[in-house]
């Protein structure tokens, strides 16, 4: 099953700005192992690319910007499927287990990668709230 990316949030505001010190070395991870498409590049007023995938898009620019300390979240719809795809295409990073992570009122299935260029990414597949209710019926405590 391939994943599907719903959204994309930039950890500084921005996912159409991401900081890359080479944009060439950049793409190749990007497209190749998560399965974005190039869909513009400009020249001005710094080296940038757009990339895009499902729904979503992201940005890489040689905007002299820190990676280290910037990247994206994902809202996937299957954890499990975006791992395995990148593991598929041929990551060789070590990938993060996975994790369960409440952001507002919303529980996450997650897992983080540091591309090669330094970038971190959060991947997110949002969890249904199980209710409260045991196998009677009857809500839990309740006799």
């Amino acid at each position: 099953m391939k994943a599907e990316f719903k959204n994309a949030w930039g950890y500084q505001g921005d996912n159409m700005n991401l900081p890359v010190l080479n944009l060439e070395a950049a793409i190749p991870f990007y497209v190749s192992v998560m399965g974005f498409r190039i869909v513009s590049r400009s020249e001005a007023p710094h080296r940038s690319v757009v990339l895009g995938r499902d729904d979503i898009q992201i940005g890489l620019a040689e905007n002299g910007g820190d990676a280290t300390q910037d990247g994206c979240a994902f809202e996937v719809n299957s954890a499990e499927a975006a791992i395995a795809e990148m593991n598929e295409n041929g990551f060789e990073k070590k990938i993060s287990e996975f994790d369960i992570e409440k952001k507002d009122d919303t529980s996450w299935k997650v897992f983080y990668v540091i591309a090669p260029d330094g970038l971190c990414y959060w991947f997110g597949e949002r969890q249904t709230e199980k209710g409260t209710e045991d196998e009677s019926g009857d809500e839990a405590g309740r006799g």
